[in-house]
C-alpha cells in the first residue's frame, strides 16, 4: 500500500492508494482513501478520458460540481463525469475523508 501527502491548492492532502496498478488491470486510474486536513483544498481540475467518484466517510466539506457548490458529510456520493471538473475543500475542524475513484474510457 502506498500513501502520498501532497500540497493541494490549500494545505496538505494524503493519498492512501487501496489498489496498485495491477490489481486495477488497467481499468482504474485510482482507488484511494484521501484525508484532506482542515482548511485543506483539492483544487478544481477536470476529467478527460475518465470520471471520478467520491464517497464521503468522515468529516465535512465543500464540493464544486462544475460550478454549483453543495455540503458534503459521511454517507455522501459524488460523481464527475467525462469532460467535466470539479473540486472540494475541508470546511471542517477534523479531517475530511474520502474515497476516490476514477474510472478510464
Amino acid at each position: 500500500m502506498n500513501i502520498e501527502k501532497i500540497k493541494g491548492e490549500k494545505g496538505y492532502y494524503t493519498l492512501k492508494h487501496l489498489l496498485g496498478e495491477k490489481e486495477m488491470n488497467g481499468k482504474c486510474g485510482l482507488y484511494a482513501e484521501v484525508t484532506l486536513e482542515p482548511g485543506a483544498v483539492l483544487g478544481y481540475h477536470e476529467h478527460h478520458g475518465e470520471s471520478e467518484t467520491y464517497y464521503i466517510l468522515s468529516g465535512q466539506g465543500e464540493y464544486n460540481d462544475n460550478g454549483t457548490t453543495r455540503p458534503v458529510k459521511p454517507g455522501d456520493v459524488t460523481f464527475t463525469p467525462d469532460g467535466q471538473g470539479h473540486d472540494i475543500k475541508n470546511t471542517g475542524k477534523e479531517d475530511l475523508v474520502f474515497i476516490a475513484l476514477i474510472i478510464l474510457g
